[in-house]
């Protein structure tokens, strides 16, 4: 016997304690309704109802259960809510995996965002590569990620992407600070420094194609995943480094200038599984750390860079740090 459906039914029944009436509100015809009544007496072995020609009015034990009854049913009900909650990512842990790069700021502000639109859902922040990211989606040990494009995407299935200009940081003593904007071509003979290639090797080739094309063939490559080597590494010379202009705030012996035609955008996006193992919040994270980082671009983008050296008013880039 379904118990909490005949449990709604004497509910009804004892709410408006009149079985054409109440079977009327339920939608069924009278005969069936008490028949179900009938049934769950006999189930509970205690009669609900004193029936008489004069009308039908609760007996002893059916006072007795009404209440328990409505708690049960709200019980129901809020199971019912839990469950749909779940099924539509808003409650549960989303394992999601973010660049070791990305500063406090965008992770406060993602994790805001996560706790105001989905407050049941407790969201598990993990500071990996792009490469290690892919290799855990696929394998089940992350449930979303924020990532660098281009990736293998396989067997992935890719959110809403923010595309981000990168500037070259240079020591401040260099020739080159004298110029609004650098070209790659202007970055000849001087070291690059990158992060490395294991980390997102699809944008790593990226950024060497477009430096070739563009007339620079870097002196010679240095890698640097920590933004303060980075740091050092360009004030010990001759090296040059591409970011959104961030990391060259840190330091005050190196600047940050726009390149000449933005030829280097940096894609940031979010991944997760394809198949039907993905979270069911996955795309909604996704969603939401597209807009996190949409804001957080535009906002940045609005203010002028403030060099001490031909200020340019050129679009103030992100706080992320790409070194």
């Amino acid at each position: 016997m379904d118990l909490l459906r005949h449990l709604r039914l004497f509910v009804t029944v004892a709410e408006e304690l009149h079985f054409s009436r109440a079977a009327e509100r339920l939608g069924m015809a009278q005969p069936p309704l008490s028949q179900a009544i009938r049934r769950l007496e006999r189930e509970l072995g205690a009669e609900l109802f004193d029936r008489s020609p004069r009308g039908v009015r609760l007996s002893a034990a059916g006072a007795a259960l009404l209440d328990e009854s409505r708690e049960l049913l709200v019980g129901e009900d809020r199971l019912r809510a839990l469950a749909r909650r779940a099924v539509d990512g808003d409650l549960g842990i989303l394992r999601a995996g973010v660049p070791p790069d990305t500063t406090a700021a965008v992770l406060s502000a993602l994790l805001t965002t996560c706790a105001e639109q989905a407050p049941g859902l407790t969201v598990d922040l993990q500071e990996v590569t792009t490469e290690e990211q892919t290799r855990l989606l696929s394998r089940g040990g992350l449930d979303v990620g924020l990532v660098h494009r281009p990736v293998d995407a396989t067997e992935l299935c890719l959110g809403p992407e923010v595309a981000l200009d990168l500037g070259v940081v240079l020591p401040r003593t260099s020739p080159l600070m004298r110029l609004a904007e650098v070209r790659l071509a202007d970055l000849s003979g001087h070291d690059l420094v990158l992060f490395p290639r294991a980390q997102a090797p699809g944008w790593y080739d990226r950024i060497l194609d477009v430096c070739r094309v563009e007339g620079f063939v870097p002196a010679r490559l240095r890698h640097a995943s920590n933004p303060e080597f980075l740091l050092a590494l360009v004030t010990a010379g001759r090296a040059v480094a591409f970011d959104q202009g961030p990391v060259a705030r840190k330091e005050p012996r190196v600047a940050w200038r726009p390149l000449a035609g933005r030829p280097l955008t940096l894609r940031i996006g979010t991944a997760w599984p394809a198949d039907r193992t993905a979270h069911p919040a996955a795309q909604r994270f996704a969603e939401l750390a597209a807009g996190v980082l949409a804001r957080d671009h535009t906002a940045l983008s609005r203010r002028p860079i403030a060099l001490d050296d031909s200020a340019d008013g050129a679009p103030r880039p992100w706080s992320v740090v790409y070194g």
